[in-house]
């Protein structure tokens, strides 16, 4: 049976399951490790303008999240793993699907990049050597290797053939992510990072429906067609058709039909109750916020954020945002590192900032207003002040700099409820 909903209810429907609605209901580090769970990936980004992409993601979602919570939790506690083309952090619980693809990936095939093949065939002399060292020292990144002594390379991954080489035996499986240091790999092998009983592959069936499942839950709303990041998350689109059908039949899986939205998406099966609670107008029991909600506390959402990025912003919130930082200067229409403002369940607003550390100033570059008459909107003069003003204490810094509001009542607020923060009233 087509489940029948509207745009409103997509879109909060959407906007809960990643856990940005009503508001923030996880806190600390186990809510950190919630929130991981809940997004189904953590897209890593190395780029840190004023805080990297994924961890502006879970503060966005997290009480009391502070800046590389997201390593603690993966590293630290080993409950996720970094891997793919498509970078994302990935429950560890997960590996033995992800292994398959790992697999898939190193022998090649119509549904995965054909370029780790290549670069195996290409550089195996390096990758034998590299794999040597690993068993040799334990832990290899790839900055021990001078490049005086490396075969030069000209590869979107890499300069030296060590580079390569390391990159390929962890998208295959061989090496996995130790740790991180100021963002960059410290490789390991496998069987050092992963619990020994995940270091198998899981039934080939039965990872050709978890990718499916995976990437339904990910996106909320799937029509399970095949895009570009969605490949380089290893989906089998292949054979999407059959096994879509098939999880329909087993009710894995529902179809779902959005007023205005002319193709037919899927979502869990096990999500249903929550979009029966929202068409009903009520709100998920499991999705009440422990303190604020959105409305009551505006939320500025990651350049990366699945609920925003990649065009997704227009379709749910016919807000057109487009991550600049890639464009050439004089194309950029808003600014270099802009971030969506999210006010409840809507898109509202977007900034331009930078973190001036020398003077621990969080500086506004500059706000632009979807509607000009929230530039005298009481309650959202409010809630945006309050967002700023843990944006800024999240940040680490001490003072914020919002001469750039043109709006006097925004800039106000924003300046005052930032005081009070700091000065704990």
């Amino acid at each position: 049976m087509m489940l029948n909903i509207d745009i409103d209810t997509a879109r909060r429907f959407i906007l809960g399951k990643q856990g940005l609605c009503p508001g923030r209901r996880w806190r600390g580090i186990q809510g950190t490790e919630q929130a991981m769970r809940a997004m189904e990936y953590l897209q890593l980004d190395p780029l840190q303008i004023i805080a990297r992409s994924q961890d502006i993601a879970l503060h966005s979602r997290v009480l009391g999240y502070t800046p590389g919570m997201w390593e603690q939790v993966t590293y630290e506690q080993r409950k996720f793993f970094d891997w793919g083309g498509w970078l994302a952090a990935r429950p560890m619980d997960e590996l033995p699907h992800w292994r398959v693809v790992m697999r898939r990936e190193r022998d090649g095939g119509p549904d995965y990049d054909s370029r780790i093949r290549n670069m195996g065939r290409e550089h195996a002399d390096a990758i034998q050597e590299m794999r040597a060292i690993l068993h040799e020292r334990g832990r290899v990144n790839n900055r021990h290797f001078e490049m005086a002594t490396r075969t030069r390379t000209n590869s979107y991954r890499g300069r030296k053939d060590s580079a390569l080489a390391l990159y390929y035996l962890w998208r295959t499986g061989e090496v996995m992510t130790h740790h991180r240091e100021n963002f960059e790999r410290v490789y390991a092998l496998s069987e050092a990072v992963a619990p020994a009983h995940l270091l198998r592959e899981s039934d080939e069936a039965e990872a050709d429906r978890f990718l499916i499942q995976k990437e339904v839950g990910f996106s909320g709303l799937s029509r399970l067609s095949r895009a570009q990041d969605s490949y380089f998350r290893g989906t089998p689109f292949g054979r999407a058709k059959q096994i879509r059908e098939a999880m329909l039949a087993d009710g894995e899986i529902i179809e779902v039909q959005v007023e205005g939205w002319k193709a037919v998406h899927y979502a869990l099966a096990s999500d249903a109750e929550a979009l029966g609670d929202l068409s009903a107008g009520r709100t998920p029991e499991a999705w009440a916020p422990l303190e604020t909600t959105a409305k009551d506390e505006a939320v500025f959402l990651a350049p990366l954020d699945p609920v925003s990025a990649r065009g997704r912003a227009k379709v749910l919130f016919g807000f057109d945002y487009v991550w600049e930082v890639y464009k050439p200067e004089h194309q950029r229409k808003f600014g270099y590192y802009t971030l969506p403002v999210l006010w409840g369940d809507r898109l509202v607003a977007r900034f331009n900032s930078k973190l001036d550390r020398t003077t621990s100033t969080f500086v506004i570059l500059g706000l632009w207003l979807e509607d000009q008459a929230l530039g005298t909107d009481e309650a959202f003069a409010q809630a945006l002040g309050r967002g700023l003003a843990r944006f800024v204490s999240f940040l680490g810094a001490s003072q914020l700099d919002a001469k750039a509001i043109g709006e006097p009542l925004l800039r106000q607020r924003a300046v005052s409820l930032n005081e009070a923060q700091s000065s704990g009233e």
